[in-house]
């Protein structure tokens, strides 16, 4: 027991020596470091400057902190100057010679500078202005400005008045001046500057200003640039086979909007806002918003919203073809002529309190956005059916899906149905540009309550220069049986080819083709609604003889070269009254809409390359004459093209993925990629999640694709 307690004793006695830092522990703190008084390692240097000039003085000093400084002149300490350095106020004669010290401290002593001598030597005499760079010639195109600067010696401080000619112009009083954006009457104007000091006054040469007119850009004012629906621009002169690579070319902004992009960006070159040219983008939404943006800043001129008071976006009915909500799907159309600055004309759905849905026409100020023409105007329309029935047009069935239509002074609008929600028709209902108003309509399949949807994966109808229009139908109601004149007997044209004549605002089906297997493709849903017409230029056959063709395709992956002339109409054995058929040249089927560039005809097929078809003696190459190596996942692709007359020729093609692909091709040769926008390191050129039946727009050097969420700027990198 005893050497028990004995032990525990001595292992507590350890315990405190080391807790106390005694002698068995190796962590003692340092003694702290000894305080230094101040030693200055830099001394104050003399100073030699002009009367009216200020001097700094400063020094540099060791020691243990805080340090305090005062400065002296001569013997008396100079009050406020208690830094390491120290600025004199505007010096004057009497402080020649002035000397200058600064006396350093801390809590362990003081060091004292050596002493700075100032000299201060007279005052340069005071000068009167002098150019010495005189303002330039300059050359701008109308809505530019241009920029005049001058260089001037002299006394300060000196004043400036420009003026145009021999007019002093407001608030122009600095070393430049910028005009405002020029109009063809500024054309040989001269300005100059007077500059101004208490000595005297300097005049400037005169700068003289040349106005040109401006060079005209490329408007994209309707679905795929014309009116043949081709999808060409032939006039793009900037980008071409060589600068669109990764390298050169890539994603300049994204276009951020309220809603997903389903109609194709249009766009207007050199619009005068307010006295100002802006190159604008106009973007329409389905959250039912209209945008105008500028393209060469992103800034955005104006946005409108379609709704109505209290009212709120269409819901989907139950369909997933256009999601979440609907509003404005269709392509929009411009006219620069309409109104006072040009009108932009556009289609949008919503509910309102009570739940009723409306379609609306709207036309809207191209600069300021403001409604015109005291709309917008409901859609509405009646037409006879067999006997003496009528169909109305019910605004919550259907959406306007394909592109509006702007020909001869009539705006058409086409009509889907939400998936195959019963009942729907075919709805063709036209409008004056003027003033709203209703002209005519015309229903495809009047006596169908499951009639055929116009829809074209948003492709618009095309038209031709003798003022006809050609649409593709979807699957519906079709009549085997004919009527005298060869077309069905109670004229429902599901599945169709259709031309269609406007006599003075009187709709009328003129010609049509249906395949003769119609009722069998129409119950299998294998229509050609998912495809767009597409007029072709005059083309010579083998004989010599002027072909007027337009080419479509659908689900059935066939393409049909239809004469326009004589579109063949109905065979119930087979399709050989048509100008060509290549069956299934589009392995996969079409829900897209094609392009044609220097014949050549270029599709997108779903989860398929895209194909470019050779037109030979007015018909297609069965082969492709090229594809690309890339496939593209529905829906396909809706190409578009640009070149400068027939060469640098470029096919622009989107890929629906998630992120969005903008690719660019060789159009003499889609196995040639000169681009896509997976290529640049560090996704520089993503621009966000794909979308269904996106065309890219291309106009002045920029391309233009819709996201779900906005539009991305592609053009050469800065």
């Amino acid at each position: 027991m005893y050497h028990k307690h004995r032990l525990a004793l001595g292992l507590l006695l350890f315990s405190v020596l080391t807790a106390c830092g005694g002698a068995n522990t190796d962590s003692a703190a340092a003694p702290p470091a000894a305080a230094t008084a101040p030693t200055i390692t830099t001394q104050p240097a003399n100073i030699s400057v002009a009367a009216g000039a200020t001097a700094t003085f400063s020094v540099t000093a060791t020691g243990t902190a805080p340090l305090t400084y005062q400065w002296q002149k001569g013997t008396t300490a100079i009050s406020g100057a208690t830094a390491a350095s120290y600025t004199t106020p505007a010096t004057v004669a009497g402080d020649n010679a002035g000397t200058y010290s600064v006396v350093v401290t801390n809590s362990v002593g003081a060091a004292t500078s050596n002493t700075a001598t100032l000299t201060v030597t007279a005052a340069p005499a005071p000068t009167a202005p002098s150019i010495t760079v005189q303002p330039a010639n300059k050359s701008v195109t109308v809505g530019q400005t241009a920029i005049f600067s001058v260089t001037v010696a002299g006394t300060g401080p000196l004043t400036y008045q420009w003026k145009k000619g021999t007019t002093a112009i407001a608030g122009a009083t600095a070393a430049s001046y910028t005009t405002p954006a020029t109009v063809i009457g500024d054309n040989a104007a001269g300005f100059s500057v007077v500059v101004t000091n208490a000595i005297g006054t300097a005049t400037s040469n005169i700068a003289t200003l040349t106005v040109t007119a401006a060079t005209a850009g490329t408007d994209v004012l309707t679905y795929k640039n014309d009116l043949n629906r081709s999808g060409q621009n032939l006039t793009e002169s900037t980008l071409n086979l060589t600068n669109v690579t990764a390298a050169t070319f890539g994603l300049l902004r994204s276009l951020s909007v309220d809603g997903k992009v389903d109609a194709q960006p249009l766009y207007v070159s050199k619009l005068n806002v307010a006295g100002v040219l802006h190159n604008v983008v106009f973007v329409a939404t389905e959250h039912d918003s209209v945008y105008a943006f500028d393209v060469d800043t992103g800034a955005i001129l104006w946005q409108r919203s379609l709704l109505g008071a209290g009212e709120a976006l269409s819901d989907t009915h139950g369909c997933g073809q256009v999601i979440p909500e609907i509003g404005i799907t269709s392509t929009p159309v411009i006219d620069r002529s309409a109104g006072s600055h040009g009108t932009i004309f556009v289609i949008a759905m919503s509910k309102d309190a009570s739940s009723v849905y409306h379609q609306r026409l709207h036309a809207l100020d191209l600069i300021t956005g403001v409604e015109l023409l005291g709309g917008p105007t409901e859609i509405a329309a009646t037409v006879p059916t067999s006997g003496s029935g009528m169909t109305t047009f019910d605004p919550g069935q259907y959406e306007e899906r394909a592109a509006l239509l702007l020909l001869n002074g009539t705006i058409y609008t086409s009509w889907t149905s939400h998936c195959d929600v019963a009942p729907y028709t075919g709805w063709v209902i036209t409008y004056s540009p003027a003033t709203l108003a209703r002209i005519g309509a015309l229903n495809l399949a009047p006596n169908s309550g499951r009639g055929p949807a116009i829809w074209m994966s948003g492709g618009g109808p095309a038209a031709d220069a003798a003022g006809n229009i050609y649409l593709l139908t979807a699957n519906g109601a079709f009549e085997t049986t004919m009527d005298a004149n060869g077309f069905p007997s109670r004229r429902d044209y599901g599945n169709s080819f259709v031309k269609i004549a406007n006599a003075g605002g009187t709709l009328s089906v003129a010609d049509y083709f249906t395949m003769f297997n119609e009722v069998v493709e129409s119950n299998g849903d294998l229509d050609l609604g998912s495809g767009g017409a597409m007029l072709l230029p005059d083309l010579k056959d083998s004989t010599g003889t002027v072909r007027h063709l337009v080419v479509g395709a659908g689900k059935d992956g066939n393409i049909y070269l239809v004469n326009r002339d004589s579109m063949g109409k109905f065979n119930a054995v087979d399709n050989s009254q048509i100008w060509q058929q290549l069956t299934g040249a589009l392995t996969g089927g079409i829900w897209s809409t094609p392009a044609y560039f220097n014949g050549k005809v270029y599709y997108g097929a779903v989860s398929s390359n895209l194909k470019a078809f050779s037109v030979v003696n007015a018909k297609l190459v069965a082969t492709p004459q090229s594809q690309s190596t890339a496939q593209f996942a529905s829906p396909g692709s809706a190409p578009s093209v640009s070149a400068s007359g027939t060469a640098n020729a470029i096919v622009w093609a989107h890929e629906n993925a998630n992120p969005a692909v903008l690719h660019a091709y060789d159009a003499a040769n889609l196995a040639h990629e000169l681009y896509n926008s997976n290529q640049a390191a560090a996704n520089r050129d993503h621009f966000g999640a794909g979308n269904k039946y996106i065309t890219p727009t291309v106009a002045d050097g920029k391309v233009f694709v819709g996201t779900t969420n906005g539009v991305g700027i592609f053009g050469l990198l800065p």
